[in-house]
């Protein structure tokens, strides 16, 4: 029976680039698509996650923390309304 294998990069191994240890030129989009809550607060902290797919990887932290922030500031409402 073999070992399951991951994804070049997933480990921080091989990035898939064309040369060994060279990064890709441009950040590549992950594809991942966030479905509507239906909840306007949470829809528009989520559709930010889009930004990172334009910035370079170092750059997605400032992107996660917004997001963060804004969840959690829609959490907020939402407790503050059944007082």
């Amino acid at each position: 029976m073999s070992e399951p294998t991951a994804p070049p990069g997933a480990y921080g191994g091989d990035t898939g680039a064309a040369h060994p240890g060279e990064a890709s030129a441009r950040p590549e989009p992950l594809g991942v698509t966030v479905a509507p809550t239906g909840n306007a607060e949470v829809d528009a902290a989520t559709s930010r996650l889009a930004d990172a797919d334009e910035m370079p990887t170092q750059s997605h932290i400032e992107v996660y923390e917004d997001v963060h922030r804004g969840l959690r500031d829609a959490l907020a409402a939402l407790d503050e309304n059944r007082s």
